[in-house]
C-alpha cells in the first residue's frame, strides 16, 4: 500500500505512542514538529493514559457502549482495548484514517469504524450506531471527545456538546480534553497547527461544557485526573474532564 501524500495528526500520534500504523510522511511531520517544540511522546502518552482512566471509570459505572469522535488509530490503548467487555463505534472524518481503522478492526465483533463529523451527529451511519452503541438515546453510554475542542471555535464547540447532551440518554458520560496556552511559548510549533487551532486559558474550559456536569474531579491537567501514582512531569498541554448528563 502506497503511503498518503499528507500527514495525519492521528497517525503522528500513533508514531509518538510507539504504534505501527503510520507512514513516512507522518514520521517526517512528527520530527519537524518536535524540532520546533521538543519531545512529544511523553505528552501524548499521558493524554492516552487519561483516556484509559476515563474509559475505565465509565465502565465501572456500568457503561458498556462507547461512541468515539475524532478517534484516530484504534490501537495503543484506545477504547475497546481498555473496556474489553464493551462495544465501541470509532468515528473520524479523514478517509485514510477510517480505512486504516476498518482494516485494524476487521476481525472484531465489538468495535467498528465509520465516518462521523463530531459537529453533526446525523452524519453517523444509523446502522453502525445501532450495532455498536445499541443503547444510544435510551440508556447511558460513553462519549469520547478527545483532540477536537482545539479545532472548534467556542460557538461551534458549545453547540456540538449541547447537541450531544440532547441526544444522549440521562446518565451518559462524556470524556473531553482542552488545549491550554502552553504552545504559545513555542511559536514555530504553534504556526504548524494551522489557523483553526485554538488555545484557551483554563478558566475558559468549564463554560464550554454547557449542561454537561463535571465529576467531582473537576477539569484538571490530564496527569492529575485520578492518577494511579505520582503524576509524571510533562508540559501542561492538555486538561481533561469526565462529565455527566443529568436527568433534565
Amino acid at each position: 500500500m502506497d503511503g498518503p501524500d499528507q500527514p495525519s495528526t492521528a497517525r503522528m500520534i500513533d508514531f509518538w505512542l510507539g504504534g505501527e500504523h503510520h507512514f513516512p510522511v507522518d514520521v517526517a511531520a512528527a520530527s519537524a514538529f518536535e524540532q520546533a517544540y521538543g519531545s512529544c511522546a511523553p505528552v501524548f502518552r499521558e493524554l492516552r493514559a487519561f483516556l484509559g482512566r476515563a474509559v475505565r471509570a465509565m465502565a465501572d459505572q456500568g457503561v458498556d457502549g462507547f461512541l468515539v469522535f475524532g478517534a484516530g488509530v484504534p490501537t495503543r490503548g484506545n477504547v475497546h482495548e481498555v473496556a474489553t467487555d464493551a462495544t465501541v463505534l470509532y468515528t473520524d472524518v479523514d478517509p485514510v484514517t477510517i480505512r486504516l481503522g476498518q482494516s485494524i478492526l476487521a476481525g472484531s465483533d465489538r468495535a467498528g469504524y465509520g465516518f462521523g463529523d463530531a459537529t453533526d451527529i446525523g452524519t453517523i451511519d444509523p446502522a453502525q450506531l445501532h450495532r455498536f452503541v445499541p443503547g444510544w438515546g435510551r440508556r447511558p453510554v460513553g462519549v469520547v471527545f478527545l483532540g477536537l475542542a482545539a479545532f472548534l471555535d467556542d460557538d461551534t464547540l458549545t453547540r456540538t456538546l449541547d447537541e450531544l447532551y440532547a441526544a444522549a440518554a440521562p446518565g451518559s458520560l462524556l470524556a473531553v480534553d482542552f488545549d491550554t496556552e502552553e504552545l504559545a511559548g513555542h511559536p514555530q510549533a504553534l504556526a504548524m497547527m494551522g489557523p483553526q487551532f485554538r488555545m484557551r486559558p483554563p478558566a475558559a474550559f468549564a463554560p464550554l461544557l454547557g449542561r454537561w456536569a463535571p465529576t467531582e474531579d473537576g477539569i484538571v491537567p490530564v496527569t492529575d485526573w485520578r492518577p494511579e501514582g505520582p503524576p509524571p512531569r510533562v508540559p501542561d498541554a492538555f486538561h481533561g474532564v469526565l462529565a455527566t448528563r443529568g436527568g433534565d
